[in-house]
């Protein structure tokens, strides 16, 4: 049996399966439910090829070189040395990998076109704190115990996710808070409203971190930003669109005896329960093993197709073939992970960088209120801020790709913010400042996100299956405190021109500049200082080095901390 353009296919025994332990019961229900049986999880696992064709001739085609080709994390490897890349015998694309696979620019664009095919600030708007009877300041105490849980569930939430496979783990996570958002219809005071916060906040913990490790099965290090860019980009949208029927559900106060922020919460988490039964049908566990009763008995891709998919991404990042999609992470592993000091500058940054919009973004539903403005004029305010937020997040995420240098895009984020949080520290009170306020609060809460290229450069330094596991949940349990600090930044004794608060917010900003500056800084000095050693080696102490060391993963010589992309 040969396909056109692939090489001899050699039978070798069949490899673990890739879904989990045979003896895992867990595992066996979840492949049962899904209608996915172990034969197609595995996808013909007990095959390998090896390519025994020369490339060809036709002047579209792109030459993939027969040693590794890998974009980010190790260096250009040399003749010879591509023996010490090869993925795991239970890595789940291991029957696709092939080092002499080739194929076309043309072919690969293709690929990746046809892969590629917030609702409590508007419940505010509604005197949902007036019905309650509880102040700025528990609201304050609730969103600090919503992120407090989020923040301690995400670390366990990416364990479980990389034990189930995120393909099964997102869909129960969305399953099980749109349950939760249903019963904030019934909270009916101060503790049951930080009850249903924590319960939120543990649920959507890791949740994040779980996208991007599920995204890393399909995307090359490049490719990721960008597709990062259009998962906060859709999750920016849900503000617009929340906004826009919060305007006709609030309009529901009184219906069944039930206030407008009730049916508001009622509503939405249906909407989010049935997305999530679609979602755990629809995710294939990864490129090779999207056959299933609901996804097709041929599943989305021809062999060839996912002969171009595994080389493709292992050839980007040799270190995605160590584990399989189904391998938990032990506790030596997470320590190892925990103990990664190179990965410390990137989640200092994570804790500050975004506090300054945060805090506007959170409150400025309660701002514009305060400002007189009425609950449906406000929530329709909101929406040229979330549209300029999902309009800026993918070009600055193309900007920083097309410009190789992605700690400046960083930096533009916070120039982008010191005039309009300057501005908002001394304008003066009154009526007739009211859209001059606005203004700024629509340009400060949609500025430049830059957390899609955070989460990619965490990635990509990562140079581990298991720091990248744990390294995105680290960098995200930062992020989450930030949110804290910016949950806290506005006081009661400081409305409604939080005067205190944004000379606060400017000191953030001048520690961002230092902050990210060091940053850069210190991954070129490391990266200069491995290229010493690295190119004064020869052929000979290169493949002794890589066949004998006990470094692992970004401490390699070979490794390449990213902050744009190396040309070697």
């Amino acid at each position: 049996m040969r396909d056109e353009g692939e090489g001899e296919i050699v039978e070798v025994p069949p490899a673990t399966p890739l879904t989990g332990p045979p003896g895992n019961a867990t595992a066996r229900f979840l492949r049962r439910l899904k209608g996915q049986t172990t034969e197609t999880a595995n996808s013909a696992s007990a095959y390998v090829r090896q390519s025994t064709t020369s490339p060809a001739t036709s002047s579209e085609n792109v030459e993939i070189d027969d040693n590794l080709k890998v974009g980010v994390g190790i260096k250009q490897a040399n003749v010879g040395l591509d023996q010490y890349y090869v993925p795991i015998d239970t890595y789940e694309g291991r029957h696709r990998y092939d080092p002499k696979a080739r194929w076309t620019e043309a072919e690969e664009k293709r690929l990746v076109r046809k892969l590629d095919r917030g609702n409590i600030s508007q419940a505010l708007s509604d005197n949902m704190l007036d019905d309650l009877g509880i102040t700025t300041n528990d609201y304050n105490y609730g969103q600090t115990i919503f992120y407090v849980s989020f923040l301690a569930a995400e670390l366990p939430s990416q364990l479980i996710s990389k034990k189930l496979g995120p393909d099964n783990w997102i869909p129960i996570q969305m399953i099980c808070w749109s349950i939760v958002t249903c019963s904030q219809s019934k909270i009916n005071g101060r503790s049951t409203f930080w009850a249903t916060r924590s319960l939120l906040g543990l649920i959507e913990g890791g949740f994040i971190p779980d996208v991007v490790l599920y995204l890393s099965y399909f995307y090359t290090s490049k490719e990721l930003p960008l597709r990062l860019s259009f998962f906060w980009g859709s999750y920016g949208s849900t503000f617009i669109v929340s906004a826009f029927l919060a305007f006709g559900i609030l309009h529901l106060r009184g219906v069944q005896g039930m206030t407008g922020w009730q049916w508001l919460f009622a509503l939405e988490g249906s909407l989010t329960a049935l997305l999530g039964v679609i979602a755990y049908f629809y995710l294939p566990p990864s490129p090779t093993q999207t056959a299933s009763r609901f996804r097709g008995k041929n599943g989305w891709f021809t062999q060839r197709e996912e002969v171009i998919m595994v080389n493709r991404i292992l050839r980007d990042d040799p270190s995605k073939g160590d584990m399989h999609n189904r391998q938990a992470v032990t506790p030596k592993l997470l320590w190892e992970a925990l103990k990664d000091y190179d990965m410390w500058p990137v989640y200092l940054l994570g804790i500050t960088w975004s506090i300054p919009q945060t805090t506007a973004q959170s409150y400025i539903t309660l701002i514009l209120r305060s400002l007189n403005f009425s609950t449906f004029t406000t929530n329709l305010l909101t929406v040229p801020a979330y549209a300029l937020f999902v309009l800026q997040l993918p070009l600055w995420t193309w900007v920083s790709e097309h410009w190789n240098n992605r700690f400046a895009i960083v930096m533009v984020c916070q120039i982008w913010m010191l005039p309009l949080v300057t501005s908002l520290a001394v304008l003066p009170g009154g009526d007739a400042y009211q859209w001059p306020r606005y203004v700024l609060l629509v340009l400060l809460v949609g500025y430049p996100y830059i957390h899609p290229i955070l989460v990619a450069i965490t990635s990509r330094n990562a140079g581990s299956v298991r720091t990248r596991t744990v390294g995105t949940a680290l960098y995200n349990m930062c992020v989450q405190t930030a949110n804290i600090i910016a949950s806290n930044v506005y006081r009661d004794a400081d409305k409604p021109l939080y005067r205190k608060g944004n000379r606060i917010l400017l000191g953030l900003i001048t520690w961002n500049f230092v902050l990210i500056i060091s940053t850069k800084v210190y991954y070129v000095w490391k990266n200069k200082r491995r290229d010493r050693v690295w190119n004064s080696m020869s052929e000979d102490e290169k493949s002794n080095y890589l066949g004998t060391t006990t470094d692992k993963g970004n401490k390699r010589q070979a490794h390449h901390h990213n902050y744009a992309h190396m040309s070697n």
